[in-house]
């Protein structure tokens, strides 16, 4: 893995480059970072990340932890993660706040590549998200995928016929008065929810890529106060 800096003179903007070229099993990946008191930092990757073929029993694992200190602002927004047909991948991201610190997160997933006619019939994901702030826990959530991941998304409760989709979480004072923006963007296949003063937790559906990116875009460059890494826009 290396990491890239682009120029940028208002934050410190990283961009993390798989040199592997993607994950499959028995890869084990680590990253920690810490936006250190009255800091910007931006952590996105260099490309869509892609979780391969795996071979019976090997599962890679992506573990992530990040710290924000007093009066930080930090950017968690991979771009997507891909997962291939026979996949297996383990993912973890843990986050530590102090009182003080502001958080974004966005990571979206694709399940197969439509353009390619691809589907995800037999894959292993499992995805676990934490956030603690000033001690306490504030968010934690969990998706697993395990067997045919396209049936379980054809089921009207759970994706009614998505192959894609976003989480995002911002944890700012401001996350109350942005509510309203982030559910018009998101439409139909999208929630948004505030579960405490200063917690704003949103999922978006799409039937692909394309469509995911539409509508996540704009909801980006304002909650990034149009500050959104340019790999994004490639």
């Amino acid at each position: 893995m290396k990491l890239l800096f682009p120029r940028n003179n208002d934050l410190l903007e990283t961009t993390l480059i798989n040199t592997a070229g993607g994950i499959t099993g028995g890869d084990r990946f680590e990253v920690a970072a810490t936006a250190r008191a009255g800091s910007k930092l931006t952590l996105t990757t260099q490309a869509a990340e892609r979780a391969y073929r795996a071979q019976s029993g090997q599962v890679g694992r992506v573990r992530t932890r990040l710290i924000v200190e007093d009066g930080a602002w930090m950017h968690w927004l991979p771009q997507e993660t891909i997962l291939y047909e026979a996949c297996a991948l383990s993912r973890r991201l843990d986050v530590t706040m102090s009182d003080q610190g502001r958080f974004l997160m966005v990571e979206p997933v694709l399940f197969g590549r439509q353009a390619m006619g691809e589907e995800p019939r037999s894959i292993l994901f499992r995805d676990r998200v934490s956030i603690r702030q000033a001690g306490s826990l504030i968010y934690r959530d969990g998706v697993t995928f395990d067997g045919d991941a396209a049936a379980a998304l054809d089921r009207p409760a759970i994706g009614g016929g998505a192959r894609a989709m976003a989480n995002l979480v911002l944890v700012a004072p401001e996350a109350e008065g942005l509510l309203p923006l982030v559910r018009a963007a998101f439409g139909a296949t999208g929630g948004a929810s505030l579960l405490r003063s200063g917690l704003l937790v949103a999922r978006l559906l799409a039937r692909d890529g394309f469509e995911l990116r539409q509508r996540l875009l704009p909801v980006l460059e304002q909650l990034t106060h149009h500050k959104l890494p340019a790999n994004w826009r490639l």
